[in-house]
């Protein structure tokens, strides 16, 4: 793919992308501390007042706590969905706080009490520690379902960017320690590739481009970064099997670089046997649903999550 003009930008978020593009958020791998430094000051700890937000702590093997927000209904009702929601940032930036606008939004169209970790970001320290941090809240949902109201039968997980990347992982090892089922996934826009694809490659698309992708990744795989070894739990885009996941769904658009990656993953899923779904955005860039969230673009997209989402909830359940 050739670099990205505003030409290719979808009409409707055309100005929105060519107001970000002309701040590069992470071209220089400083920036992702940076961010952190003003999202941990300025953002950890304040939830909107029409959200029922409390925020515990559980504990890691190695004794440190991580802190989870649970957010349940205002108005309980039995056997709620129980979801586990990764928040995006490139594995490097970002707090369950940034992304309480899709716990409101799955609570506007379900049962569902969303549970969001605070998981350690590649800044702290590399993978795994994300998944494992992931991996810890899903069995803490599942063992503390009674108490949250939760259906043990009906877990899900869902995410978006590197969120949805590590949603994938976490299903690959959730099946492979087949120890927790989950119901459904909804990885958007999902960060899965380490290596570069033909719409990652040479990107310059706002909000998140090949040089922002590039300096994520080595953070994020450390010293494996360039590797042939790279773990599948790492870069989902390398699993050999996709047998026995999840349904699946995701939306993602034509000029941002996970593009390529993001169908190829839902090829492989259908291939697999998997039911995967995605919606496609003609010249909608990275995460444009949150950044134009007022355009009718980002409001249909978001309309099209939510009906999955609503659909996998009246449907999906799993077996043990």
């Amino acid at each position: 793919m050739s670099y990205i003009s505003n030409d290719e930008m979808n009409p409707e978020i055309k100005t929105i992308g060519r107001i970000i593009r002309r701040l590069p958020p992470f071209h220089n791998p400083q920036n992702f501390y940076r961010a952190n430094w003003l999202t941990d000051h300025f953002v950890k700890g304040h939830f909107p007042k029409d959200l029922n937000v409390k925020q515990v702590f559980i504990q890691r093997p190695d004794n440190s706590k991580m802190r989870i927000l649970i957010v349940s209904p205002v108005s309980p009702k039995p056997l709620a969905t129980g979801v586990l929601w990764l928040h995006g940032g490139g594995y490097a930036v970002g707090l369950p706080e940034t992304d309480l606008h899709y716990a409101r939004k799955i609570q506007n169209i379900s049962n569902s009490v969303v549970v969001m970790p605070d998981y350690r970001r590649s800044t702290e320290a590399p993978f795994p520690a994300a998944l494992a941090d992931a991996y810890l809240t899903l069995v803490w949902l599942k063992e503390h379902a009674t108490a949250l109201g939760v259906n043990p039968l009906q877990l899900f997980v869902g995410g978006e960017s590197a969120g949805g990347g590590l949603t994938a992982a976490l299903t690959l090892y959730a099946r492979d320690q087949n120890q927790i089922k989950i119901a459904f996934q909804m990885p958007l826009y999902p960060m899965l590739n380490d290596q570069p694809t033909p719409s990652s490659l040479h990107n310059d698309a706002p909000v998140w481009d090949e040089r922002s992708n590039v300096n994520a990744w080595k953070l994020y795989l450390g010293n494996d970064y360039g590797h042939e070894n790279v773990s599948e739990y790492a870069a989902p885009a390398r699993a050999k099997s996709y047998e026995n996941l999840p349904p699946t769904y995701t939306f993602i658009g034509t000029i941002e670089p996970f593009y390529q990656e993001t169908l190829t993953y839902i090829f492989a899923l259908r291939k697999a046997g998997v039911k995967a779904q995605i919606d496609i955005y003609k010249g909608a860039f990275h995460s444009f649903d949150f950044f134009a969230s007022r355009t009718q673009l980002a409001q249909a997209a978001t309309k099209k999550w939510q009906k999955a989402f609503k659909y996998a909830s009246n449907h999906y359940y799993s077996t043990k």
